[in-house]
């Protein structure tokens, strides 16, 4: 199994230019959020956490976070709480009632997968995830790991 510095070095590869670098950093937290939403939409109402219906994303989220987990203690801790603000996003803007959940993330998915391969026209390469899946787990924390950078916290 490859490490966690293995896989942040490969993906950073093909994430050289400063504006797919910029296109990234907007996209890929849109479309964690945007899958998180969607996740939120299915509802399992054999379990409730907090007074909350249950719902697929925080089964999913779940096992992200082990998976993050797995690679690197301290990214998963930052995954943790961006899936908790994620999942806090998509309460209240269900409660609020603006659009059904599944809508509102599915014009956010669609925008940023644009943005995301016109990055990648603008680098010449080929998004990472077409080489293995396991990219697309791999950018948000690719993202965080600039934050923990900044702030001198190893991971």
């Amino acid at each position: 199994m490859k490490t966690i510095y293995q896989w942040l070095s490969e993906y950073g590869e093909s994430h050289q230019n400063a504006t797919n670098k910029a296109v990234h950093s907007i996209c890929v937290p849109l479309i964690f959020f945007s899958i998180v939403g969607f996740f939120f939409s299915i509802k399992l109402p054999f379990f409730n956490v907090l007074g909350i219906e249950g719902n697929l994303a925080m089964l999913m989220l779940t096992f992200t976070t082990f998976y993050y987990f797995v690679l690197s203690k301290s990214l998963s801790i930052g995954m943790f709480v961006f899936s908790l603000i994620c999942l806090l996003l998509c309460l209240a803007i269900e409660s609020s009632g603006i659009a059904p959940l599944w809508q509102f993330c599915s014009t956010i998915f669609i925008f940023a997968w644009i943005g995301q391969f016109w990055g990648h026209k603008v680098e010449g390469r080929k998004p990472s995830f077409f080489k293995d899946l396991q990219f697309l787990m791999i950018g948000p924390a690719w993202l965080l790991s600039f934050i923990y950078q900044r702030f001198g916290i190893t991971f």
